[in-house]
């Protein structure tokens, strides 16, 4: 009987067949350019200005927008100090729930990784009708054709899933390509509205303190945050990047202060181009169609037209980046057996996570359907099931993310007291704690106006059901992990190893019989 770490995972097949080459994802696929790229893609610049702004602006009353977004990129600056950190020391492609589990136990990952499925599964398929909606009216004004938007929302399914199969590296040219663009639009715009400012000048008042008061304050720090998720997908790569325990952490944090920065200074643009005495009533008159009014008068038709189709194109890049994560995340569980082992094998061609990719595509594709199959409104009426799908499931994410975050930030901290490294580590622990309570803080006042989140009337059931699927996530997956405990300690015990537990089967074999 071999000694070591071998008589707690044991022989049984699932760990045997990690000796197969297509159970490791490709390494030296991306480097920090590339993974800077795929991360960024999924906070989605164009989606964020056009439709996250002017909604916080319009429905949440909160003229210090700008201010948000500074605020919440040092929060999440703090809490990327200790992940950044622990990034150097695991390297595994279920990233958050490989962190809690190293940090707060097995039982803890467990559900976490569920919690991490759902998450960010429904913050990919809300995109489709967002998408599906633009594409629709875009049909609709320049070639008067009437389009269901479920049935471009279905080719962008199909598509996505055809490049979910494809390598990395191919979707990270396609990600960053679509991003420049992007970025470069919403720079000539702003610049535009600094060059010809409302009838209130060049004023500052976003970044006062005052004006992030109100009662939408808690909606608008979800909505906000929202627009940053991307960053901590850096870690989801680390299998497949060059240098993992110094791209990751550099990645991360470029990620950060890039989105913090650039989200800052085009809300800033949008009270200059308005007016801030003006800006929350013009953007719920307006509403998404605020970018394009503005554009249409400082830039053109031209650019306006320009900018609409990149909007699309923008969000496709945004479903891309969740689709590949999403993919990951169940290569990852599969690799470990918390799902079936078919899920931790990779495309022996491209090595990307083929079943994973499978999954997400076939969940997109009955989601949609299911909310086609209700849709007997107008597409521009408030209560459409389309836009339902956007808000519904883009809230539900963003609030399964933000509690991730705040469980990784414990978790962090746990991990290098049990290493008894925690004195060397005591600044980094701190902003970590600083990071978790604030996050936590958030997910409370997510949860609390979970209603003018999703638009639903005073009482309504849906303010509690749609925040309830992510508890129900996180219930599943804790109750998954303590049966595993029970029934099955091997797989339990490998929970958040990755393939560390490769390496500790091989060397218990290699080790010496007694």
């Amino acid at each position: 009987m071999a000694t070591g770490r071998s008589t707690t995972l044991g022989t049984a097949p699932e760990i045997r067949t990690y000796k197969g080459q297509d159970r490791a994802l490709r390494a030296d696929r991306l480097g920090t350019a590339g993974l800077l790229l795929s991360v960024l893609a999924a906070s989605a610049p164009l989606m964020v200005v056009a439709g996250v702004m002017p909604t916080t602006f319009g429905v949440m009353g909160v003229v210090g927008q700008p201010l948000l977004f500074v605020i919440l990129g040092v929060v999440l600056a703090l809490f990327g100090v200790g992940y950044a950190e622990m990034s150097r020391h695991v390297h595994n492609a279920g990233a958050f729930y490989a962190y809690i589990a190293r940090g707060l136990g097995p039982t803890a990952g467990a559900g976490a990784s569920l919690v991490a499925l759902v998450a960010y599964s429904a913050m990919q398929v809300g995109v489709y009708g967002i998408l599906g909606f633009e594409i629709s009216n875009l049909f609709a004004t320049y070639l008067k054709t009437d389009l269901a938007w479920w049935i471009p929302a279905l080719a962008a399914v199909a598509l996505t899933g055809a490049l979910g199969w494809l390598k990395i590296d191919l979707n990270a040219r396609v990600l960053g390509v679509l991003l420049l663009i992007e970025c470069v639009l919403v720079v000539i715009f702003d610049v535009a509205a600094l060059g010809d400012p409302g009838a209130e000048g060049l004023s500052l008042h976003a970044f006062n303190p005052s004006t992030l008061g109100g009662a939408g304050l808690g909606t608008a720090l979800c909505f906000c945050i929202a627009a940053f998720v991307g960053f901590e997908q850096s870690p989801v790569y680390a299998e497949e990047t060059s240098k993992p325990h110094i791209v990751v952490s550099r990645v991360m944090f470029l990620a950060v202060g890039f989105v913090a920065l650039f989200f800052a200074f085009s809300a800033w643009a949008l009270t200059v181009a308005t007016g801030p005495s003006e800006i929350v009533k013009t953007s719920a008159e307006a509403g998404p169609g605020l970018l394009f009014q503005l554009t249409e008068s400082r830039l053109g038709t031209a650019f306006t037209d320009v900018l609409h189709v990149l909007f699309v194109t923008g969000m496709f890049a945004a479903m891309l980046s969740f689709h590949n994560v999403v993919a990951r995340y169940a290569f990852a569980m599969g690799r470990e057996g918390l799902l079936p082992a078919s899920f931790g094998r990779t495309n022996p061609g491209t090595g990307a996570p083929a079943t994973g990719s499978l999954l997400q595509t076939a969940v997109a594709t009955v989601v949609v359907l299911a909310f086609a199959l209700t849709d007997d409104k107008p597409a521009g009426d408030p209560t459409a099931p389309v836009l339902h799908l956007f808000t519904w499931m883009g809230s539900v994410g963003a609030l399964g993310v933000t509690l991730l975050m705040a469980a990784a930030s414990c978790a962090v901290i746990a991990f290098f007291v049990r290493r008894g490294t925690a004195a060397a580590q005591l600044w980094r622990l701190l902003a970590a704690g600083l990071a978790g309570i604030a996050l936590l803080g958030i997910a409370v006042y997510t949860v609390k106006d979970f209603g003018v989140l999703v638009g639903a009337g005073k009482g309504s059931a849906l303010s509690w059901l749609l925040p309830a699927v992510i508890g129900a996530a996180a219930v599943g997956g804790l109750l998954y992990g303590v049966v595993l405990r029970r029934n099955n300690p091997e797989v339990h015990a490998r929970i958040g190893l990755g393939n560390e537990a490769f390496r500790l089967d091989q060397a218990a074999e290699a080790a010496p019989l007694h």
